[in-house]
């Protein structure tokens, strides 16, 4: 945080280096831009005071009780530690909100998307790994999970999985998912005991609401067909899958969960809308170039953003460099630690991007 804090003081000088430019003086617009900046770094800084001096407090008081022999002074920095440790915590959270503005999608309930890559059955495997990980992590926050879509394969993997998950801050926190996730490990059909190398890739996108997308009934085509792989009384028997296929940009869902053709049908286009949207959004973003561009995760599933290897218990993740040794609990959805340490990135980052804009201008 400190280290973050430094940079955040080394851009306000920079900028108000900016604003003591005759050019830029004489630019409007610049000024403007270079004075809002300008106020949004002031406000940080001030907190950033407050936590400084809450973190030599809290030294005064662990010197005091490491090094004090008065019981009652002692006692009383116990007290004072336990409030400026939560005072500390407080004030990070602030900072952490003034660095990252929120992007207005945060609050959308999440559809996830987990399709099997190479590795064969192995992969398949692992894709469910991946979806109960996920569906852990959801629960033990409080979450709504909707399994979507499956394709399932014989011995407990799949093919491909989409499931939405509504909660607080849904796809703001698992936005950074996206990606090819690559694992490491013995399969159990494996006589020889050697290590295998399989991927998944991952889609995590923000729910769009029906008015938000308007998707015409004659761009669709609709398809329905029977239900494939395992399923229950009627599942094979009748035709409820259907397959749904967007016109103008060939984009092609299919659901066969529900025995009811109208729910499958529904489900699909609950995800042919979520993907409209992102493509939507996509778009809108990359016009936006550096002042909006994605920082840790683009969603480009060409980028094999992490890899769990199971013999070393081992998690990697390679867009931030870090390592955990704690592959057991992760893949039991205990993500926070991961997605604290992006979320962190995410922010550094932001602060680099807005220098960058502002330079360009």
């Amino acid at each position: 945080m400190l280290e973050l804090l430094d940079d955040i003081a080394k851009r306000q000088a920079d900028i108000e280096m900016q604003m003591a430019d005759p050019a830029a003086v004489k630019d409007a617009v610049r000024m403007r831009t270079l004075g809002r900046e300008h106020r949004r770094l002031a406000d940080i800084l001030e907190l950033a005071d407050r936590y400084r001096l809450t973190l030599a407090q809290i030294d005064d008081a662990i010197a005091i009780i490491d090094q004090g022999d008065d019981e009652e002074l002692i006692e009383l920095a116990q007290e004072d530690r336990t409030r400026l440790e939560e005072q500390k915590e407080s004030l990070e959270a602030r900072i952490r909100e003034l660095l990252s503005p929120p992007d207005p999608n945060d609050d959308r309930a999440a559809i996830v998307e987990i399709r099997a890559g190479t590795g064969g059955e192995e992969a398949a495997l692992f894709a469910a790994d991946l979806m109960r990980m996920y569906i852990r992590y959801a629960e033990k926050r409080g979450w709504k999970v909707e399994m979507l879509g499956s394709n399932a394969t014989g011995v407990g993997g799949f093919k491909e999985v989409s499931f939405s998950v509504e909660g607080e801050r849904a796809y703001g926190t698992l936005k950074f998912e996206s990606g090819v996730h690559r694992v490491q490990r013995v399969p159990a059909t494996e006589a020889s005991g050697r290590i295998h190398t399989s991927a998944a890739s991952v889609a995590v996108l923000p729910e769009a609401d029906p008015v938000e997308i308007d998707i015409s009934p004659n761009d669709l085509k609709i398809d329905v067909y029977r239900s494939s792989g395992p399923g229950g009384q009627s599942v094979n028997t009748t035709d409820s899958a259907v397959r749904i296929t967007h016109l103008p940009t060939n984009t092609v869902v299919t659901c066969q969960d529900e025995k009811s053709q109208l729910k499958n049908k529904n489900k699909a286009l609950k995800v042919l809308r979520a993907r409209l949207f992102a493509a939507a959004e996509s778009e809108r973003n990359a016009k936006l170039a550096a002042e909006r561009k994605q920082m840790v995760s683009t969603g480009d599933r060409s980028a094999k953003i992490r890899t769990y290897n199971f013999p070393q218990n081992r998690v990697t993740d390679h867009r931030i460099g870090l390592t955990l040794q704690s592959l057991d609990q992760i893949i039991d959805g205990d993500l926070d630690d991961l997605i604290a340490a992006l979320r962190e990135d995410f922010r550094r980052r932001q602060i680099q991007a807005g220098a960058e804009a502002l330079a360009s201008n």
